[in-house]
């Protein structure tokens, strides 16, 4: 009887964020403006770095893809958290779970691959100025973005594979306001050595290779920068810099904080706490960074915002 209930289990149960009523509201309401903006940040990114004739370059190129990730990550779960605050039965079909849970693993890898895309972009334009436009050539820039797409989909292929052909326990009620792979793995009634293997493995390559990526990056930079004589040159360096080491410290620092924890002190409440900063708010901080703070993009947006004025007037 007990199989046959695993076999026949065709949905999941999301417990949500909170089950407080009284902060469904708030937090719709708060996650609703957070999204909003992000959407039409990162959207945005994405249209006037492929529009902007001055924008066509690497740097541009891989904020648009990080953008495009970010939207990606934040689309795959937001839309589903934001509709569970406002029915009362927080269910999600089998599949639709096990392609949240692909797409989701797919974003988030290749997240990790484009920051440190773009640091060796960086270290290329402070390091090798002369050879930047050699270097860093269109095809180059393709080929940095193409394997991370490809690796991810084919991590995450695997990954959610190997999980929804196991088992289920119970009613399927996951502890999170989204399907993600510890509270999935903890409703595993088989063996789960194998893919708790695999997950460990990837998990810690993508963590500790795109990582040193960054940092040797950064190194070779920060060297560079200290040989320079000119105080306007290190300050210029160290500008075209401080967007995507902002973005980086952020995202590593919320990763490294949810996955290096010591088991002791690791809980799904936590994990929800670092699950909202990952899918929602970092997504919506990189597109207030990359646009706030850089003159580029400002001075892209009052193009933009001209041409359509003129257009409709």
């Amino acid at each position: 009887m007990e199989t046959e209930n695993l076999t026949t289990l065709n949905e999941f149960i999301l417990m949500g964020i909170t089950d407080r009523p009284e902060l469904q509201a708030p937090l719709f309401g708060l996650f609703l403006l957070i999204y909003v903006i992000l959407v039409v940040g990162n959207l945005g990114m994405v249209i006037l770095t492929k529009v902007d004739a001055r924008l066509q370059t690497p740097m541009y190129f891989f904020v648009r893809h990080l953008a495009f990730t970010d939207l990606g990550c934040s689309t795959t779960v937001g839309p589903k958290m934001l509709v569970n605050f406002v029915v009362d039965r927080n269910a999600i079909p089998y599949y639709s779970c096990a392609t949240q849970l692909a797409f989701f693993i797919v974003f988030i890898i290749s997240e990790h691959f484009i920051l440190s895309a773009m640091s060796y972009d960086r270290y290329v334009a402070i390091c090798h100025p002369l050879l930047y436009p050699v270097i860093m050539s269109q095809k180059v820039c393709w080929v940095l973005v193409a394997i991370p797409y490809l690796y991810s989909t084919f991590v995450s292929l695997l990954i959610s594979i190997k999980i929804f052909n196991l088992s289920f326990c119970g009613y399927g009620v996951i502890r999170h306001f989204y399907c993600d792979i510890f509270p999935l793995l903890s409703l595993l009634c088989s063996n789960t050595h194998e893919v708790e293997l695999i997950i460990l493995i990837s998990a810690g390559f993508n963590l500790i290779s795109s990582l040193l990526i960054v940092l040797v990056s950064y190194l070779f930079i920060l060297e560079a920068i200290l040989r320079m004589n000119s105080a306007e040159g290190r300050h210029k360096a160290f500008s075209t810099c401080g967007s995507h080491l902002t973005v980086v410290t952020v995202f590593y620092g919320t990763l490294i904080f949810m996955y290096v924890q010591p088991e002791s002190s690791h809980s799904f409440d936590t994990d929800k706490v670092a699950s909202i900063f990952y899918t929602l708010i970092i997504p919506m901080l990189n597109s207030l960074i990359y646009s706030l703070r850089n003159k580029d993009v400002n001075c892209a947006i009052q193009r933009m915002w001209k041409k359509l004025c003129n257009f409709f007037s």
